[in-house]
């Protein structure tokens, strides 16, 4: 990318796509009801960041539990939210951005800035969910935390890697812009 430049067609829309991605893996991991689920039969318990379900035996119908009713589930579902919604205003800035003809480095190097901030969020609600599930709700067999918490964590990993190529970006202004003259390499005779 920074050898043809941010102008070249390919190259530019690479980290908003990258921005973009990571939003449907968080809006996955936010609808997903695979937070948690029983690793062996029968399977009688599975949550998700909003909810706890578990039946009784295999084929009984499912009872579920609001997680909104405990202190650590609000916090959970606010602090992954916040995070959430901080990587979707870091989606929207990129795209008008790099939709301007004139990058503006320094607002290359604010988003990678606001994208640590919502990378810090995201991982405090996947910490905050798994310590306090685990030791508040009671569980019966083998559990898993499984595939939507596994998309959280790569929310909050894909949201700490962009932040550092957009605030690394602007170090490499000259190279983008063409502004650095060639270096040949010649030795005379």
């Amino acid at each position: 990318m920074v050898k043809y430049g941010l102008d070249y067609t390919r190259c530019r829309w690479i980290l908003p796509l990258l921005l973009g991605i990571g939003v449907i893996f968080g809006i996955i991991a936010l609808a997903g009801r695979g937070w948690l689920e029983s690793q062996t039969l029968p399977y009688v318990h599975q949550a998700s960041l909003w909810e706890s379900c578990t039946r009784p035996a295999q084929g009984g119908t499912w009872s579920c539990e609001s997680l909104m009713g405990y202190a650590w589930g609000r916090a959970a579902a606010a602090t992954y939210l916040v995070g959430f919604i901080l990587l979707v205003i870091c989606f929207a800035l990129a795209i008008i951005a790099f939709a301007i003809d004139t990058l503006r480095f320094n607002f290359i190097r604010g988003i990678g800035g606001l994208l640590f901030v919502a990378a810090v969020f995201s991982i405090m609600g996947l910490v905050i969910y798994p310590v306090k599930f685990s030791s508040e709700i009671d569980m019966t067999g083998i559990n898993m935390f499984s595939w939507a918490y596994g998309f959280g964590w790569t929310t909050a990993i894909m949201e700490i890697c962009l932040g550092f190529f957009f605030c690394c970006l602007p170090n490499y202004e000259d190279q983008i812009l063409g502004n650095v003259k060639p270096t040949y390499f010649y030795s005379s005779p």
